[in-house]
């Protein structure tokens, strides 16, 4: 029998029939501010490029376990999905890839356009060491920072104790343990 093997670009992610998961990491006061409102708070900034990732770990790469400056608070927000799709729909790569774009002035045409840019980075195992396929991020600026904030988040909740917690077991040498906390992130159905 053969082993099934990950597509190289597929989303993976912890979702519900009405959401879908995805992780940030803030310094403490925007984290804090978040995470008691329910919602980002009115003076969150709307004027710069924004990334969620629906990947635990690749967040966990990024961040550094919630250990690096300035993002210290792991936040897991739940995002409604069609939110979240027409995010994926209109997402245009941040780096000029030829099989989706054959001309490169297309996609400077469209990287002007869409305020989504999406990105597909080596998955992180706990070690941090990159595995085969790729996890998606997104980059949300202008109109689709503004839906991300007023609309498309339905929960956000505190994902910090259990980084600390996960990041601990590996240090420990106790990845059975540490793999069976890990959130579980199953193939998204994009609609």
């Amino acid at each position: 029998m053969r082993a099934m093997t990950t597509p190289t670009r597929q989303i993976r992610a912890v979702f519900d029939d009405e959401t879908i998961t995805v992780y940030q990491a803030y310094r403490p006061e925007i984290g804090d501010a978040a995470l008691a409102l329910g919602r980002f708070p009115d003076w969150y900034r709307r004027d710069r490029m924004t990334w969620i990732k629906p990947s635990f770990l690749w967040m966990m790469y990024r961040c550094g376990w919630g250990t690096k400056p300035d993002q210290e608070r792991v936040l897991a927000i739940r995002l409604r999905r069609d939110g979240f799709d027409a995010a994926v729909h209109q997402a245009v790569p941040s780096h000029h890839d030829p099989g989706v774009y054959p001309q490169q002035a297309d996609w400077q045409r469209a990287l002007k356009r869409s305020p989504v840019r999406v990105q597909w980075d080596p998955e992180r195992d706990l070690h941090h060491r990159p595995l085969p396929h790729r996890a998606i991020q997104l980059g949300l600026s202008g109109t689709a920072v503004d839906s991300y904030v007023d609309e498309w988040t339905a929960g956000i909740t505190d994902a910090t104790a259990l980084a600390h917690e996960i990041h601990a077991l590996v240090q420990a040498r106790e990845l059975d343990a540490a793999t069976r906390l890990l959130p579980v992130e199953r193939p998204y159905p994009l609609v």
